[in-house]
């Protein structure tokens, strides 16, 4: 019979629980707890998304299933529904959260060294947000539909190691836009933001005030002059590259110095885009 540690046991073993009993005591997660303790209920989750369970009942009846492997994975015992329901509604989200970012603080630096596509030494992230869906019936505070709710994630990646080190919810209703104004602008680092991010009031002041580059794709009604023409090549895709002023009403005031806009061509798709940025060197 097999006794020794199952493969989840040894991932789990990776987890540093010093970090993790920080959180929880700076929340007070295990207070009056009986059973479940705040590690217990980790492991349990952790589990379940490892097993791609998709309900509470799913959890415990998987427990169930396994529960005499349970020990040899560091779980005490098979957690009923009911217990692990309670827990995941009253316990301290923050407990999670400060320990997420306690696990991107030890990981970020093991890839601040590693290869990256673009020969340049500035930190590149990616901003962008996702709409997740929830049950109107069981979500009534995020409706943002008649007949749907949900919430909208906004997530910060650093692309030298694909990792989230920031991430911000909203309404679904929200306005990417709106996001802009609680990132924390790292000087200069340079942040790709997708068409929807197109505020330049906000790019002007919070990213190019700030020390910071941007790159995002120009809007179709964009209003602007060709201050300078800088040479092209054609054979990699790049139809023009020049450097612009903005001339609308509202976005010259917004943004009243020069941009970089340099116009590409997929030959995969035949598409042509425009990307703005400003970084003109």
């Amino acid at each position: 019979m097999f006794t020794g540690k199952t493969v989840f046991a040894q991932l789990m073993s990776l987890i540093p629980r010093r970090d993790f009993n920080t959180c929880v005591a700076r929340y007070k997660g295990d207070y009056r707890s009986r059973n479940l303790s705040c590690y217990d209920q980790f492991l349990v989750m952790c589990l379940a998304q490892y097993a791609s369970k998709n309900s509470l009942c799913d959890i415990e009846a998987n427990l169930i299933a396994v529960e005499h492997k349970l020990y040899h994975s560091g779980i005490s015992y098979a957690v009923p529904r009911n217990t692990l329901a309670k827990a995941n509604e009253q316990r301290d989200w923050r407990i999670y959260r400060d320990f997420g970012q306690a696990l991107i603080r030890r990981v970020r630096p093991l890839y601040a060294e590693d290869s990256f596509r673009l020969d340049i030494d500035n930190m590149v992230y990616a901003f962008d947000s996702s709409t997740i869906s929830l049950c109107l019936k069981l979500c009534p505070w995020a409706r943002f539909r008649t007949t749907k709710a949900g919430v909208k994630m906004h997530t910060l990646l650093d692309l030298r190691g694909n990792l989230p080190v920031y991430i911000h919810l909203t309404d679904a209703s929200v306005h990417d836009v709106k996001a802009l104004d609680n990132l924390c602008v790292e000087l200069g680092a340079i942040y790709l933001l997708d068409k929807g991010y197109v505020d330049f009031i906000r790019l002007f002041n919070h990213i190019h005030k700030n020390g910071a580059f941007f790159v995002t794709r120009a809007k179709d009604n964009m209003l602007y002059e060709v201050v300078e023409s800088r040479g092209c090549d054609p054979e990699a895709g790049i139809i023009s590259d020049e450097i612009i002023k903005l001339t609308g009403v509202k976005p010259s005031r917004c943004y009243p110095e020069t941009l970089r806009m340099v116009t590409y061509e997929d030959f995969a798709t035949g598409k042509i885009h425009r990307f703005l940025t400003n970084f003109l060197g």
